[in-house]
């Protein structure tokens, strides 16, 4: 088949047309080391492994990209890059930069439970957000060990900044709602509560 023309696209992509008919996008940078010419002919074993050799282009710049907004787990990292190209080429880049040392899940795990206890979240939560993210069970439960508050503490800490006036039964019920969210145990709620109410009371005196 004969490459007719090529015609610059957003994106830094590139529109290859055979024999007069639109067929793919490439990425330019790509497509200028192959050193293709209109009026080449080509055939679809070369067409294909340029496709190949586009999309892992493209995966690792994406990859770059998103690691310099902030870091990643490998499995979101891989799913967020196969929203744009196919998911072999999005886990092979996930895999690169791990490698590379640009990805590391025990350092994400780390960080993101801290993250988590930081906003009020309970150990329960923050093991399910990691492995929302594609956190192993193993690694999940050792970030989430390790920077674990004083239970009691965090909930008051949640009650001080959004629900102080518990005397009011909405704000309480509203408030139990809120904490359950956080991933808090019904019992521990209740503790903590009356705690929080005894302190708030004795303060008040």
């Amino acid at each position: 088949m004969e490459l007719s023309a090529m015609e610059p696209r957003r994106h830094s992509m590139t529109a290859l047309f055979f024999d007069g008919e639109y067929a793919v996008s490439v990425d330019t940078e790509t497509l200028l080391k192959a050193g293709w010419k209109t009026g080449q002919e080509i055939t679809d074993e070369e067409l294909h492994t340029l496709l190949q050799q586009s999309d892992t282009h493209r995966a690792s710049e994406k990859a770059l990209y998103l690691l310099e907004c902030r870091s990643h787990s490998k499995k979101e990292l891989a799913d967020k890059i196969a929203r744009t190209v196919s998911r072999p080429a999005a886990e092979e880049a996930a895999q690169k930069m791990e490698n590379l040392g640009l990805v590391d899940d025990v350092d994400f795990a780390q960080r993101y439970a801290r993250e988590l206890y930081r906003k009020g979240y309970a150990k329960r939560r923050v093991c399910w957000e990691l492995s929302r993210k594609g956190i192993e069970s193993e690694t999940a439960q050792q970030a989430a060990d390790t920077y674990e508050p004083d239970v009691q503490e965090a909930i008051h800490a949640v009650l001080r900044k959004k629900y102080r006036d518990l005397s009011d039964e909405k704000i309480r019920r509203r408030a139990q709602a809120a904490l359950q969210r956080l991933g808090y145990g019904y019992d521990d709620i209740r503790a903590a509560m009356r705690l929080y109410s005894i302190n708030e009371d004795e303060q008040n005196d």
